[in-house]
């Protein structure tokens, strides 16, 4: 089947079933075109809990699924591919954080929305990118245990220079491995252009950015800019998105090929299966539901405040 039948299939199972298509921003463009929802990871958790679909598709890794399960129970999620996860969200895991609690035990536990179910349900409070600094700012503790990535810990750690932030030693392979070098060519030779790089990035790229931002901080900036040029440290769907928002605007990548492959491993076949066959439902147990939904819905809290 070509894509454009492809497309017409989906279109047709999602009307039949009351579905919605959900996707992250670092999404294949192919995905990005076809979802009702396109968004970063605190959007699409929001959107999740708001919709009146009976089924939502979830275009993303796996964490951001198990997270719409959680803020929406009664709804069939589905996940078009098992093995699209986050290796980040794998560094991390609920026996890690209860050795943690023992080392720091009047600490507030904030964990990075990249985290998998079973880390949620050890935590205190979610955050993403987007929200990190003010979730953390907000929170009437001093001393913050922060999970998993060094990089946005870090940035939020100077940031709230006021409270004591811990720092877990995770990453996201794909802002870690951008390269200052090429950055500054880039900058070099398009002098006149904003550098914005995502806050999971290493300290010597960050360092050289002029913003540090979630992807829906890009957006809203790129936006609102009366600059025409912008360098963009950050996963490849995201620049296909601003480019195609912001047809009047040039945007470089920090350097070729900045891709997130376990983000890209879901396409129009994958979805369209998983229309068709309810493929892959994720399934939580009540207890499980229970006590994840709380740091959750502990970050919707402190985001609307």
């Amino acid at each position: 089947m070509d894509d454009k039948k492809l497309v017409d299939e989906i279109l047709k199972l999602k009307k039949e079933k009351n579905a919605s298509i959900l996707a992250h921003n670092y999404q294949s463009e192919e995905i990005q075109l076809i979802a009702d929802h396109l968004g970063d990871s605190l959007e699409l958790a929001r959107i999740s809990s708001d919709l009146n679909n009976d089924v939502i598709v979830f275009c993303g890794v796996s964490f951001m699924a198990e997270s719409a399960k959680v803020l929406s129970p009664e709804k069939v999620i589905l996940h078009p591919v098992r093995e699209a996860r986050c290796p980040m969200a794998d560094m991390i895991n609920a026996k890690k954080v209860r050795e943690l609690r023992k080392k720091y035990p009047k600490a507030t536990f904030v964990a990075y929305i990249n985290t998998n179910v079973e880390t949620k349900m050890e935590i205190d409070v979610v955050c993403t990118s987007a929200n990190a600094v003010d979730i953390v700012r907000k929170i009437p503790n001093d001393r913050i245990v922060f999970l998993p990535d060094k990089n946005l810990g870090r940035f939020v750690k100077d940031q709230v220079p006021e409270k004591d932030v811990v720092l877990y030693d995770g990453y996201c392979y794909v802002h870690d491995d951008l390269d200052k070098d090429q950055l500054l060519k880039l900058k070099e030779k398009y002098h006149d252009a904003i550098t914005l790089t995502h806050p999971e990035a290493n300290e010597e790229v960050s360092n050289l950015s002029d913003h540090l931002l979630g992807t829906g901080g890009m957006l809203k900036f790129v936006k609102n800019s009366k600059n025409k040029r912008f360098i963009i440290g950050t996963e490849e769907g995201m620049i296909q998105r601003l480019a195609r928002e912001n047809p009047n605007k040039e945007f470089f990548a920090t350097q070729s090929r900045i891709i997130c492959k376990d983000m890209k491993k879901i396409t129009l076949n994958n979805v369209y299966n998983s229309l068709k066959n309810n493929r892959y439902e994720i399934k939580l147990s009540e207890e499980i539901i229970k006590k994840a939904e709380k740091p959750l819905e502990m970050m919707l809290k402190y985001s609307h405040d």
